[in-house]
Formats: C-alpha cells, sequence, structure tokens
C-alpha cells in the first residue's frame, strides 16, 4: 500500500496501516507496518516491523526469514501474525551484504547458478552471526512502546532460519516460544550443532518437520527429540506427511507450497504462542 505523510518513532520510516483479512476472510485487527532500521555488532540492518494499530502493548515476536531472504511473502506472514495480536519483528538476515530484497528475481536452489548466488549470502551467518544478530534483535524488540515487557518473546524461522531459531532461543530466559518450519541443520556432526543448544533452552519448541527433510535424514528428529526430553524442555516435533521442504511459504515453486499443511503449521503456532507468550 502507499506511503502515508506519518513518520513512525525514532526510526524516521515510513509507516503504512491496513485492515489486515483472515485466512478465512473475517476482518481482524488491523495492522501498521515499518521499514526500520537498528543497529547490531556488526552495523546497520534492515528490517520490517508489524504490530496491531490501537493501544498496546502486545507480546513480540522474532521472524527470521529463509534463504530467500526479507521479501513479500515474509512481510506477509509478518502482517497476518501483527493482526492475531503480536508485534513482529521480520529483519533482513542478509544486510551485510545489501539491503532487501537481497535477490531482485525469483531464485531457484536447483539452477546452479542461483544456488550459487544464494549460498554465497547465506555463507555470512554462522553460530556467532546468528547469536550477536540475534541478540541484538531481542534488544530492538524490547525498545518499542508497542512490545509487552511482561509476556515472553517469541522466536520463529523458515529453512535456515530454523537453526537461526534454536540459536537465538537459547539466548536469552525472555524466548518463551521457540518455532521452526522446514528448518535445515538442526541436527548435524559439527561441535557447534544447534541441537546441542538444548541444555541452554528455556522455551517450549515445536519443530514442524518436511516429509522429505525427513526421509533424507530420519534420525535428525530423534536426535533433536533426545536433546529436548534430556534438558526438560518441552517440545512437539511433528513430520508433516506429504510436505516438502519449503512448504509454509506461499512463493515456493508450482507444488512445494502446501496450503493446507501451511495452514495446520500456522495453527500449531498460534497455539504455542497463545499458552507461552505470557
Amino acid at each position: 500500500m502507499d506511503d502515508d505523510s506519518n513518520r513512525a518513532g525514532d526510526e524516521g520510516v515510513s509507516r503504512r496501516e491496513f485492515a489486515a483479512i483472515s485466512a478465512g476472510g473475517v476482518a481482524a485487527r488491523a495492522v501498521v507496518e515499518h521499514d526500520v532500521e537498528l543497529e547490531t555488532p556488526a552495523g546497520t540492518a534492515d528490517a520490517a516491523f508489524f504490530h496491531p494499530s490501537g493501544n498496546g502493548p502486545w507480546p513480540g515476536v522474532l521472524l527470521w526469514p529463509d534463504a530467500f531472504g526479507l521479501r513479500p511473502a515474509m512481510r506477509d506472514m509478518g502482517r497476518r501474525l501483527a493482526a492475531e495480536g503480536y508485534a513482529v519483528l521480520v529483519p533482513n538476515p542478509f544486510y551485510r551484504t545489501r539491503r532487501a530484497p537481497v535477490f531482485s528475481r525469483p531464485m531457484d536452489f536447483t539452477v546452479p547458478a542461483d544456488r550459487e548466488e544464494i549460498m554465497k549470502v547465506v555463507g555470512t551467518l554462522n553460530q556467532d552471526t546468528a547469536f550477536t544478530d540475534g541478540g541484538a534483535f531481542l534488544a530492538w524488540l524490547d525498545q518499542q512502546p508497542q512490545v509487552n515487557k511482561h509476556a515472553r518473546i517469541g522466536v520463529q524461522g523458515y529453512c535456515m532460519g530454523g537453526p537461526l531459531t534454536i540459536r537465538t532461543a537459547s539466548l536469552s530466559e525472555r524466548v518463551g516460544a521457540g518455532a521452526s518450519f522446514h528448518g535445515g541443520g538442526l541436527v548435524t556432526q559439527a561441535p557447534d550443532s544447534p541441537h546441542l543448544l538444548a541444555p541452554k533452552l528455556k522455551a517450549e519448541m515445536m519443530i514442524a518437520v518436511a516429509a522429505n527433510d525427513d526421509e533424507r535424514d530420519p534420525q535428525a528428529k530423534v536426535k533433536l527429540k533426545e536433546a529436548f526430553d534430556a534438558a526438560k524442555v518441552k517440545n512437539k516435533i511433528e513430520v508433516y506427511n506429504g510436505a516438502q521442504h519449503g512448504w509454509c511459504v506461499k512463493d515456493m515453486a508450482s507444488g512445494i507450497y502446501n496450503e493446507a499443511a501451511a495452514e495446520k503449521a500456522w495453527a500449531e503456532l498460534l497455539a504455542l504462542y497463545k499458552r507461552a507468550l505470557v
């Protein structure tokens, strides 16, 4: 939608407001959208921030995008979640490389040239950058007047955002819930594998696994469950039968986005946040 003439707080950014519509076609809360810049130890990150219009505050949520970064599909998720009553930050995880949108055209992992370009920007992230960025993003959320400081924060991520979710959740007891959707690399042989952070988690965890990811590594969910249970982390790990990697994101290639499975995962997410972000 077109920008209006207002400026959003100290960020000095455009503000957009619209009536968010739920999946069922029923009008939900009006949502205010801000394009923001925030400081991290590595520099200035660009991001989108969404919250309901009117009197808050609301529980905060950090939404980590997948390997294609901050783009309309991820903004749509932020708006939709804000319409449910949350203050949602969707960062550009590749801000070290360039501002969002990082890719000027649709990218395809099956095309060698596209995959090479994608992996170049994904390669700017590691466990250390996840910790520094995640900590900065959580701190930024807690500085916003729209965020309820007395409610715990949620973190969710898609594809590469799954490991980022676990790593961010390990940073602070402020995180009350973490959700990974078709997350890649949650369990690896590396000494910095995300599942090894289970003892540091104080959040309830939801892990939604694509069926084809599970077929490639059926032991990953077992090891992750064992790590969570040993650390007494409340968790739900579910394989979504028939769902392919990327099934939750609407702009995925034809045949990957699975609306029925995506809506089931969304409903599970909302139920998690309702009970855990208090």
